[in-house]
């Protein structure tokens, strides 16, 4: 589902089964289509199953649980797991290649 547009950038790793949802319905006119783009930042890590939703970004080399449904930004670093997703640990930059 890529009307809002979707991009990817260098090294992301997205395991199976992943949705990457750019587009929804308004709640109040449903046959009207909201588009709103999603950024995968440069090293991110989804987890077989997670669902990113319309508007999200997810930031550098973080890491979103397998299973977990994004529907805010993820900061860089962050590991974001649940329903809805949520920060549980925030990993050492100064382990990653930049």
């Amino acid at each position: 589902m890529a009307r809002g547009g979707i991009t990817i950038e260098d090294d992301v790793l997205m395991a199976a089964n992943v949705q990457l949802l750019s587009n929804n319905h308004d709640e109040y006119e449903r046959q009207v289509l909201t588009c709103e783009e999603i950024v995968i930042k440069k090293g991110a890590w989804i987890g077989a199953g997670a669902s990113i939703l319309p508007g999200v970004t997810v930031g550098k080399y973080a890491i979103v649980g397998a299973g977990a449904i994004v529907t805010k930004d993820v900061p860089d670093y962050a590991v974001v797991v649940g329903i809805p997703a949520k920060v549980i640990k925030t990993l050492d930059k100064d382990k990653f290649p930049e």
